[in-house]
């Protein structure tokens, strides 16, 4: 999420990307297909682990002491200017000599091997490329091939506006994967909530006594959806319920046959549903359906609980 730009300017990169600029000015900031090393140690002199003490009792000892650590890091660019990569990126700091010696190859970031290896340098990059968005530099390395992850960019005007995207985005992606793994869906709109309701009402008048009531309870109950999707476009609530009523009675009147209208969530209006292409998750449909029914078992089973307590009686 980088706040600036406009919502037009969200996009998903086939790639990656990361909050970082070259480490020194005369390094290049655009490489076509180039040549990766990923380092996870530094390229820097290592200091030691435990607290250690040196005394210098010579005016040329320190020089050869910053002369060694300076051998150190020329051999580690050595090795690594061998396999002649455009781009190093490592987690770790990077010394300004190491930037100096590799100024002429390349730069920064991740993977930890005891020697280098041809095998260990990527080639599946496309584009190498520093950009500025708003007031930072991003490295981009884009137009992967057979790339195994990809960064979505969200862009917008204010921190607010770029949560509200990503919520949204979060929920569409839920929904993808929703149907990735149960590839079914049902009609939207209220449309099967109101199929299931009056299908119970029919079912209901086959039962004897208060049997009955629970058909009727869960089939008022299913009608809510709709209900609330009128209420939310402001028609008339009772003729929109009541004609959406008579159109899956009358289907179910006419051998069961298959009533694919809903409520039209902007417009209000009954319409056709699969006209619309207004659909539904099916897993989600029937965890909603599970959901309601055992909340309302377990409430039910707390009423008897309190009813047969001394304090209610």
């Amino acid at each position: 999420k980088i706040p600036g730009g406009e919502i037009e300017d969200c996009k998903v990169i086939n790639g990656v990307m990361f909050n970082k600029d070259v480490t020194h000015p005369k390094m290049r900031r655009r490489i076509e297909n180039p040549r990766i090393l990923l380092l996870d140690c530094p390229l820097e002199y290592k200091k030691g682990e435990s607290q250690t003490n040196v005394e210098i009792t010579d005016e040329e000892d320190w020089n050869t002491m910053l002369r060694m650590e300076e051998e150190y890091i020329e051999n580690m660019c050595a090795e690594i200017i061998a396999f002649k990569p455009d781009i190093v990126i490592t987690e770790k700091g990077v010394s300004d000599l190491a930037q100096y010696v590799q100024e002429p190859h390349g730069r920064k970031r991740v993977r930890r091997r005891d020697e280098i290896q041809e095998s260990d340098i990527g080639t599946g990059c496309g584009l190498f490329e520093v950009r500025k968005l708003g007031d930072e530099y991003f490295t981009f390395l884009e137009d992967c091939k057979d790339a195994k992850a990809c960064t979505i960019l969200i862009r917008g005007g204010s921190k607010d506006v770029l949560n509200e995207v990503e919520r949204n985005l979060g929920d569409a992606m839920q929904v993808v994967r929703n149907v990735v793994f149960e590839p079914k869906l049902l009609l939207g709109g209220g449309c099967t909530e109101m199929a299931i309701a009056c299908a119970l009402a029919k079912e209901g008048l086959n039962v004897e006594g208060t049997m009955q009531w629970p058909f009727q309870a869960v089939g008022e109950a299913m009608e809510v959806i709709p209900r609330v999707l009128a209420q939310n476009c402001g028609v008339s609530v009772v003729r929109a319920i009541t004609k959406l009523r008579a159109e899956h009675s009358k289907a179910l009147q006419n051998g069961g046959t298959k009533c694919e209208m809903g409520i039209n969530g902007i417009s209000g209006e009954v319409a056709n549903m699969n006209d619309i292409g207004l659909y539904e998750p099916f897993s989600v449909k029937i965890q909603t359906i599970k959901t309601s029914i055992e909340s309302a078992c377990m409430i039910l089973r707390i009423d008897d609980i309190v009813s047969g307590s001394k304090h209610a009686q």
